[in-house]
């Protein structure tokens, strides 16, 4: 149980193991806006990993640029943008919604409008009833009348 209980802590501090102490700024306050900052920045080598839980170099280099920007004086829309304007939107959890990242928010829900009107077509074309075929002339009729008696 004790082993158990071990590996969890461990697993949930790994995040905690990506920033360095040397990376850590005196202020509270700087360090506090850094590291929410950091949650919402994509390491460009990773997948899925924000640079905060990252151990690649890359992201090391991001984190300190970034407490760089703010230690300048920066708000934290000004260092967002300037790390954007270094490495590309690709950093960003959210893209932005201007310009071509339009289709990555309109492609959802048009595809799912899509999806429902070909459903209702669909279901629509099914309980629509049957053609009827055309009523068997006299003659037919006598034939098959003939025909069942055999």
């Amino acid at each position: 149980m004790r082993y158990l209980i071990l590996c969890l802590a461990l697993l949930l501090a790994v995040p905690a193991w990506a920033v360095q102490p040397d990376e850590v700024l005196s202020d509270p306050a700087l360090e506090s806006r850094a590291r929410d900052i950091s949650r919402i920045l994509r390491c460009p080598v990773c997948q899925g990993e924000t640079i905060d839980e990252s151990n690649a170099p890359i992201s090391r280099d991001l984190r300190l640029y970034l407490r760089e920007r703010l230690v300048a004086g920066d708000s934290n829309e000004q260092a967002v943008d300037a790390v954007v304007e270094r490495f590309g939107e690709y950093v960003l959890f959210e893209p932005r919604a201007r310009g071509i990242n339009w289709v990555l928010y309109l492609a959802g829900p048009l595809m799912a409008l899509l999806g429902l009107l070909i459903g209702w077509r669909f279901i629509r074309s099914r309980a629509e009833p049957e053609t009827r075929p055309e009523t068997l002339s006299e003659e037919e009729r006598a034939r098959l009348d003939r025909i069942m008696q055999d």
